[in-house]
């Protein structure tokens, strides 16, 4: 049985129910809630496109803005015929800049991202981006067709390829993949970069990486108690809560309130970490050589640890979650 309680409201839920406190997650929250503000004001004299929506990923998505998060944007818009001027308008707009890899600070088109899943036509920008608009990403401006193509999207992996009662893997599997693209690029970028910034990559794959993925694979293994027309409804509900909500749903749908609380207090323990500046520019410092002698980092990597197990055990020692994780997940 499902929650009456929309995922939104899920992190009050867990506090009130355990009286477990999230100060930094809560002050994250306020912090992006008001600098959201300041940015669609920033950006509201550039002329977009008529059908577009100005998205701000990664931390922005999940509500977790500390010092040094970046400005990770993409335009979405029907195709990908954007004027250079109007992107270098949005980047003179916004304070900080994307990050390094390529994916973000740009147009994407809405029909790639929709009809282009899977395949060689599918790279890793297409799979990176679709991905992260439906689960961590948030609308500055367009949210109208933000909201059509998200559903869209959804609509697809739900629609054409899942019955009654069952989990979309489809869907799943897109999930999955990644999170597997996540950690192989880890390695890759280790290779390339010769080991630089190792440190803060490597503490954000063991924290806000998985709680990235927890929140996608937690809502879709729930699809098994829906029809097909409600499993829709439910993940683009789901989808508009923050993935921290997402997860903190997860544990109370669990009857696991304690192991909730103890999850995403480490976590936020983590964010503690990541907002200040002294350690997050360490970790930006430190090489896989340096780690077992950095406490800072030894710090992050414990609260990975506690959030990995206490996610483990909700998937494998729950009723809620044991049968079908053990069918779905895997294989």
């Amino acid at each position: 049985m499902l929650l009456d309680l929309a995922a939104g409201e899920a992190i009050a839920e867990l506090q009130r129910r355990t009286g477990a406190q999230f100060p930094n997650l809560t002050a994250a929250r306020e912090r992006t809630s008001a600098a959201l503000q300041d940015r669609a004001r920033a950006v509201a004299k550039v002329g977009l496109p008529a059908t577009s929506s100005l998205c701000l990923m990664g931390s922005w998505g999940r509500h977790e803005v500390v010092d040094g998060s970046d400005d990770d944007w993409l335009l979405l818009v029907e195709d990908e015929t954007v004027d250079v001027a109007v992107l270098a308008e949005i980047a003179n707009a916004l304070t900080a800049r994307p990050g390094v890899e390529g994916v973000f600070g740009k147009a994407a088109s809405a029909r790639h991202l929709i009809d282009r899943i899977g395949l060689d036509r599918d790279d890793n920008k297409n799979l990176t981006r679709r991905i992260l608009l439906l689960l961590e990403s948030q609308p500055l401006t367009g949210a109208a067709f933000y909201t059509r193509v998200r559903d869209e999207l959804i609509g697809g992996y739900v629609n054409e390829w899942v019955g009654d009662r069952t989990v979309p893997r489809f869907f799943l599997n897109d999930v999955v993949r990644y999170w597997r693209t996540i950690c192989v690029d880890f390695a890759g970028k280790e290779r390339e970069r010769g080991g630089a910034g190792w440190g803060l990559r490597n503490a954000k794959l063991r924290n806000s990486r998985k709680i990235l993925f927890a929140s996608g694979l937690l809502p879709l293994l729930l699809c098994e108690r829906f029809g097909r027309a409600d499993m829709a409804r439910f993940l683009a509900e789901q989808f508009s809560a923050p993935a921290t909500s997402r997860v903190a749903y997860a544990f109370l749908v669990a009857g696991r309130e304690d192991s909730g609380a103890r999850a995403l207090g480490a976590y936020d323990q983590f964010l503690g970490i990541l907002g200040d500046a002294a350690s997050r520019e360490h970790l930006a410092g430190l090489r896989r050589d340096d780690a077992k002698q950095s406490s800072v980092f030894m710090d992050a990597r414990r609260s990975g640890e506690t959030l990995q197990d206490a996610l483990l055990a909700l998937l494998f020692e729950t009723p809620q979650f044991t049968q079908v994780a053990r069918a779905y997940s895997v294989f």
